[in-house]
């Protein structure tokens, strides 16, 4: 591969160059060429110079702060396909989550967007659990103590009839790690298996109000 000629710069030009580094490329580029008769010189050759000699403009291409935009107050050109893409007043973005909007986590939950104050953003909506949503709106709030344990084992499946109300301290006993495994169990022993822990939870509350 033919090696191209370096271009030769004298001092003084080398010296103009670098006291106007920081002018935009192609300004200092024609300043250089006028001020000197450098017809020789290409944009290109320039642009390799000062990037060798690690002349930067200072320039990173953001904006900084304080800095104006040039279109500021502006308004933008008409142009018949840009306009058919262009947000109309009041117009939402595609993705919006409307209240309604359903999502499942991680764990099986679906958890539904409710027109309720979001007490860690302040968003005029929120998730919350679907199942209880709908469990509450039917019967009221879930009291403290309580929870609400999902009878057939499918998560999804959120009507109000398919929820129990429960005293949390049941919870080890159907699903803990020495509980009868409820949510695996076939769907025959279920109410077998919830009977009996509900029995042996009020004998255990009993014996220890007794106390």
């Amino acid at each position: 591969m033919k090696r191209i000629k370096d271009i030769p710069y004298s001092a003084e030009e080398l010296a103009f160059i670098e006291a106007r580094r920081a002018m935009p490329r192609r300004d200092l580029h024609a300043a250089f060429v006028e001020a000197y008769g450098r017809e020789d010189v290409s944009l290109d050759n320039f642009k390799g110079l000062c990037k060798r000699k690690g002349w930067l403009t200072g320039r990173t291409g953001r904006y900084e702060k304080g800095d104006v935009p040039a279109n500021k107050g502006k308004r933008m050109p008409y142009h018949p396909n840009s306009a058919r893409t262009r947000f109309k007043k009041g117009q939402l973005p595609h993705n919006t989550k409307y209240a309604g909007h359903e999502r499942v986590r991680k764990d099986g939950y679906v958890e539904i967007s409710v027109n309720e104050r979001n007490p860690h953003t302040g968003a005029d909506r929120r998730y919350v659990h679907k199942h209880r949503w709908l469990w509450e709106q039917k019967n009221g709030p879930v009291p403290e103590d309580m929870v609400l344990k999902c009878l057939d084992g499918d998560k999804t499946n959120t009507d109000p009839s398919n929820w129990k109300l429960i005293p949390r301290g049941m919870l080890p006993r159907l699903n803990g790690v020495h509980g009868r495994g409820y949510d695996d169990a076939p769907a025959d022993l279920k109410p077998t298996i919830m009977a009996v822990s509900e029995l042996e939870h009020r004998a255990r509350e009993g014996n220890a109000a007794k106390k």
